[in-house]
Order: structure tokens, then C-alpha cells, then sequence
């Protein structure tokens, strides 16, 4: 079980390179809004991931289950909210939304995995699972 489920919250203006032809955010971008909001919040928890990364240990996003519920367009002011939903020690499901106001225009679960400097499943450092729990 989590210990904060408060969502962490990342602000993201939409500018016009995120967008179409149509002024409509391009639906490839909210994985990058997402990506950010994750950066952020593992931030917010105390991670230090450059310093994981010289430990040998980097996140790798394994899964996205996504739907895109509404447009966002040019100019709007969105927040990307970040929730942990589970922690195996090797693996991390966060739910994300990114919205405008209150109304989700995208929603997402995304499951991280914990890799070493060969590319294999790793554990978490004791101090990071305490960190993320």
C-alpha cells in the first residue's frame, strides 16, 4: 500500500511544438508529460536517480495502459498527477492522469522495473524501497 496517496502534481503548459496541425496536443507528447511527471515525483520522494544510475540501477517503463479521454490543445495549462499504486521491490505501478481543471483528458498505468547495468531485473536498494513505500 502506498504511503502518500495524495498524487504528487507536476504543472505542464502546452506550447505549440506539442501539437498538431489542428492545435491538438500530438497523443505521442502525453508520454512525454507523463515521463516528467514520474521524473518529478521520483524526485519529490528523495531519489537521487543519477546516483542510483552510478549504483547500476535504472528505471525502465515495462508496461503503459493508457487512454486518451479528451484533447488537450494549444496554450491550456495541464497537471500531470502521480500516484504509486504498488511496489515489489523490483517493480513500481503508478497511475497517472493528466488534467486541465479537474476534468482527466488522459489517464494512464505504467509499470516500472528496476534494472541493473546489464539490463536485468534488479532489486531496489533497501533505502529507495523505504523511500518509495
Amino acid at each position: 500500500m502506498p504511503h502518500n496517496p495524495v498524487p504528487h502534481r507536476h504543472p505542464v503548459h502546452v506550447y505549440y511544438e506539442d501539437t498538431d496541425l489542428a492545435g491538438i496536443v500530438y497523443y505521442a507528447n502525453y508520454l512525454r508529460f507523463i515521463e516528467r511527471g514520474r521524473t518529478e515525483w521520483v524526485r519529490g520522494l528523495g531519489v537521487d536517480q543519477v546516483r542510483l544510475k552510478e549504483e547500476g540501477i535504472v528505471f525502465a517503463v515495462r508496461r503503459i495502459e493508457a487512454d486518451y479521454l479528451h484533447p488537450a490543445k494549444f496554450d491550456d495549462d495541464l497537471v500531470v498527477e502521480t500516484v504509486l499504486e504498488s511496489n515489489s521491490g523490483v517493480r513500481l505501478v503508478v497511475r497517472q492522469e493528466v488534467k486541465r481543471g479537474e476534468e482527466v483528458l488522459f489517464a494512464a498505468h505504467v509499470t516500472l522495473v528496476a534494472l541493473n547495468a546489464q539490463g536485468h531485473p534488479a532489486r531496489l536498494p533497501a533505502m529507495i524501497r523505504r523511500q518509495i513505500h
